[in-house]
């Protein structure tokens, strides 16, 4: 894994966004700050989300989004991007979705933190940029970004470390999940495995049970 370096710290409350003429509450709009800033449970002070059934809650307090990514978005819609285009809170360089394991545990400033689940993109990234095919563009590239929950609450600022403290016993990469989830979802044996990750998120693993007992329903019949 390569050093990871944190290149923005972007948080912001839900409100009132024009996009495209489409109104819309949300909070995807994150502006930078330099901190010093408190990590909660459920994430950073003076941050939230729009849309709490799919956002938010201590398996997704802090969304984290490879930086590495951004010149391949920028030629995909031909602009630049503006500050945390895809609503995450930490940009980072040197972390890709192929590198970092669900279970990994980071040390944020003075806060512990585990990797939960890989990114879902969402609606509201259609609706941001105008893009009807956003969503599978995201999940046929693998650049999805990822999650973590607060394992130690504490106080982050941009220029804070984000190492790597404990690396997870079980392979399951970010990579592999989505492609499991989104790509291979009859893999009954890669299913498995990715629920055998107790670090998992609630919702991600009730998804991995529901493909699991689809394939023992149609196993049966």
């Amino acid at each position: 894994m390569n050093q990871t370096a944190i290149e923005s710290l972007n948080i912001g409350l839900p409100k009132k966004e024009v996009f495209h003429g489409r109104e819309i509450v949300t909070g995807i709009c994150k502006v930078p700050v330099s901190g010093p800033i408190v990590l909660g449970e459920l994430g950073f002070e003076g941050d939230g989300v729009g849309d709490l059934k799919h956002h938010g809650g201590p398996d997704k307090a802090v969304c984290v989004y490879s930086a590495d990514h951004y010149p391949y978005w920028e030629n995909v819609f031909g602009t630049r991007l503006p500050s945390a285009p895809f609503g995450e809170n930490l940009p980072v360089s040197g972390l890709r979705e192929d590198e970092v394991r669900i279970g990994d545990v980071f040390k944020l400033g003075t806060a512990v933190v585990q990797v939960s689940q890989p990114r879902q993109p969402c609606g509201t990234l259609a609706i941001r940029y105008g893009r009807a095919d956003i969503i599978p563009l995201v999940l046929d590239s693998g650049r999805t970004g990822f999650y973590l929950r607060v394992l130690e609450e504490g106080v982050v600022e941009r220029s804070s470390p984000f190492a790597l403290k404990e690396r997870a016993s079980q392979g399951i990469t970010i990579a592999f999940a989505n492609r499991i989830r989104h790509h291979d979802r009859e893999n009954r044996e890669a299913i498995e495995a990715v629920l055998e990750v107790r670090a998992l998120s609630a919702s991600w693993r009730c998804v991995f049970e529901d493909l699991l007992k689809k394939l023992s329903v149609s196993g049966s019949s």
